[in-house]
């Protein structure tokens, strides 16, 4: 599948309204040069376009299965480039809390010896780090460079982060101190780079998938079916989940390697992982389907939330039909499609509000999970090894969700909308926290410690494997909440305005590790049982105060991914034509 380029239905504003550094707010580039477009410039047929399209009836629709459609070439190989992606940011991650916790001489082993608690508050910096610097890369993506472009440049400065905490994780550079500096250099490089990578990706992976309509298809076996974008879009998120957590599954060696080998060898797998990631992104090039960047989208989409602002929160006065009423000497730069296309980002981002809270529970399971496991009785495992339950459950529940739990209800009638998936991806959540806070009520009243730990004794007689149950239920959690919101972001977001969307629900993961930060001080023995129990009743208050707010969008969902199909098509990039006015180029729907 060779490269296109999209526009929609809101490119054809009028050249005289645009002036020469303007971009067409959804979806056509003006102003690019032959060089530029060179990177969407393919000669190729549109299979966009189904010929052969038959939109459902009524009846259908309440009627028939609903079905996703094929993932082609193209998402797949995204989907390897995340993969590789993941191995490096899990297979890196997944050693630090022993590295920054304890010494070079302690058990478990460690580099920087900075305690407990200065290695949880800075674990979550580094997630902070990483889940606030989208915003970035989505801006510098849908504005200037394209998605695509800007995976590329923001990969090199990944691997220049890993490079560099390698380099300063062998012996000689922890005995001479210079693994600290080190190691804040790399992070703060490595999370620009995860930043221009994470608001691209999943956008660039359901992109590949180009189906917007939902049609009729009739199966080899005769049985008709609706295949469905919303669907489809379901699908490629749990597909590209399943490939984030098969990567992550890196910490099961990078931990082993840790113990066995040093910490230099654990960080050296996970950059080899990248650099082949890299190469499958250069190298598959011209099998992706890439948008151009939208030039002045952004800031145009704050100028028309101004106007809503300003007229009592009301976004329908910033359509053009409205304030030409208003005054005939105003003119908006923009169409009425593309402001209802803002209000439903707007609801999206509203439900992302509530996100911070599920993200403290998820961050548990790297900061303070792998600590309570350190108190235990643990045999030859590492205790940061029982974090690959997480993934491990995930790799083995997707599919089995995707395939046989989600269809299955569906077939039945039953259509487990977001706002469902997410409420019960908050009570699951919580459900791990309680049941961590009963280990932690286990160790503490258990001996030889019971909750006295020092250097001479370090762990009671309870079994690490007790942990499994919390990691499982984070797992489960996410299939609920994190997959959703990664798909929520995605259909709800203008096409003009998905990595800066996507960039908005990966900012509630910085808000997370913000709460994370901020429970630090209590992130000490004696107080760990309060401290989960406390996450645990937060999480379910926010799930109930969630359902109350959004449960009614689960009746509009139909009508809000109607949007995209209705504002976006695909046309040839040969279909560029010259504008009577300038020298700009304008993609005509």
């Amino acid at each position: 599948m060779a490269q296109r380029v999209y526009t929609s239905d809101s490119a054809n504003l009028r050249n005289d309204d645009l002036d020469d550094q303007q971009h067409d707010i959804t979806g056509g580039l003006l102003g690019n040069t032959a060089a530029e477009s060179s990177l969407y410039d393919h000669d190729t047929k549109d299979d966009l376009s189904d010929e052969n399209h038959i939109e459902p009836t009524e009846q259908e629709l309440s009627t028939l299965n609903r079905v996703a459609d094929a993932l082609p070439l193209g998402a797949w190989l995204v989907v390897v480039i995340e993969f590789c992606e993941r191995f490096m940011f899990y297979g890196t991650s997944g050693p630090f809390q022993n590295y920054i916790q304890n010494s070079p001489h302690s058990k478990p082993l460690g580099a920087l010896g900075l305690g407990q608690r200065g290695a949880t508050m800075l674990n979550n910096f580094w997630n902070f780090w990483c889940y606030f610097t989208p915003i970035f890369g989505a801006i510098i993506a849908d504005q200037y460079l394209g998605r695509y472009r800007t995976i590329c440049l923001f990969g090199i400065f990944y691997l220049i982060g890993s490079v560099i905490l390698f380099s300063t994780s062998f012996p000689a550079a922890i005995e001479s101190g210079a693994s600290l500096g080190g190691f804040i250099t790399a992070i703060i490089i490595m999370g620009l780079g995860a930043g221009g990578i994470k608001p691209n990706v999943s956008p660039l992976v359901a992109e590949q998938c180009s189906r917007t309509q939902r049609t009729i298809k009739v199966l080899p076996s005769g049985k008709r079916v609706i295949i469905d974008p919303a669907v489809t879009a379901q699908r490629v998120f749990m597909t590209f989940y399943w490939a984030i957590n098969v990567g992550s599954l890196s910490s099961m060696a990078t931990t082993q390697l840790r113990k066995d080998v040093g910490y230099w060898a654990a960080f050296l797998l996970p950059l080899c992982m990248f650099v082949i990631g890299l190469l499958v992104l250069f190298l598959g090039r011209s099998k992706y389907i890439v948008r151009p960047p939208q030039g002045s989208v952004i800031p145009r989409s704050f100028q028309a939330l101004w106007i809503g602002f300003v007229n009592g929160c009301n976004m329908d006065k910033a359509k053009p039909s409205v304030i030409a009423t208003r005054s005939s000497g105003d003119k908006a730069l923009w169409d009425d499609h593309f402001i209802d296309e803002l209000k439903r980002a707007l609801t999206a981002c509203r439900i992302f509000l509530f996100f911070p809270i599920y993200w403290v529970c998820y961050f548990e399971m790297t900061t303070n999970l792998i600590s309570q496991a350190g108190q235990m009785k643990t045999g030859s495992t590492p205790n940061d090894f029982l974090q690959n339950l997480n993934p491990i459950t995930l790799i083995i529940f997707i599919p089995i969700f995707d395939r046989l739990v989600y269809p299955g209800l569906r077939k039945v009638g039953i259509r487990m909308l977001p706002m469902t998936r997410i409420i019960l991806g908050f009570f699951t959540a919580a459900a791990s926290m309680a049941y961590a806070a009963g280990v932690q009520h286990m160790i503490y009243t258990t001996g030889p410690c019971f909750k006295n730990f020092s250097d001479g004794c370090t762990e009671n007689n309870v079994n690490v494997w007790i942990q499994t149950p919390a990691y499982v239920l984070i797992a489960l959690s996410e299939i609920f909440a994190s997959i959703t919101g990664l798909e929520y972001a995605y259909t709800k977001a203008p096409s003009s305005m998905k990595s800066f969307v996507m960039a908005m629900f990966l900012l509630t993961y910085a808000g997370g590790a913000i709460l994370g930060i901020a429970l630090a001080s209590v992130a000490v023995d004696p107080k760990l049982v309060w401290m989960y129990t406390a996450i645990a009743v937060t999480a379910v208050i926010s799930g109930i105060s969630f359902w109350a707010c959004f449960k009614h969008l689960n009746g509009m969902e139909d009508e809000m991914n109607a949007l995209e199909a209705k504002g976006q098509q695909a046309v040839p990039v040969g279909s560029i034509v010259q504008s009577k006015k300038s020298n700009h180029h304008n993609l005509n729907a």
